[in-house]
């Protein structure tokens, strides 16, 4: 009797992580379809510049007001298109932690690389194991 509560306990266990699971799944393709469709716009403090980025901070879309061309130069209206796009690229990257966040732990190592962009985040945890191992060796 005592195995058969046992395997009973671990079929309900098991079908409790596969439901996770599922949900899981099925949250990280609704994730996927978000951040396909994110577009960000951002503005330049004079509202003569808007740029449109896409999830990766790609720019999508430059609209310039014809009145850009009377007030500044060449060097001055590429340093405003390239603030305008950062602006727009950093509220995306916001945009795209947050809808990571719902899929991912905070701590996790892809977390840290939608975070802070840093491709060593993804295998630190890796990292210490195999230190580890290589200490007891």
């Amino acid at each position: 009797m005592a195995d058969r509560d046992a395997n009973h306990a671990l079929r309900a266990r098991l079908d409790d992580v596969y439901g996770q699971y599922h949900r899981l799944r099925s949250g990280m393709d609704d994730m996927q379809r978000q951040l396909a469709e994110l577009r960000v716009s951002a503005e330049s403090d004079d509202g003569l510049i808007r740029a449109t980025v896409g999830p990766r901070g790609e720019l999508l879309d430059l609209r310039l007001d014809p009145r850009v061309y009377r007030d500044m130069d060449a060097d001055g209206l590429a340093r405003k298109i390239v603030a305008t796009v950062e602006r727009a690229a950093a509220k995306t990257s916001a945009q795209v932690e947050e809808l990571v966040a719902g899929c991912l732990p905070a701590d996790s190592g892809p977390m840290r690389y939608v975070r802070d962009n840093d491709f060593g985040s993804l295998l630190r945890r890796q990292d210490a194991i195999m230190r580890e191992a290589d200490g007891d060796a």
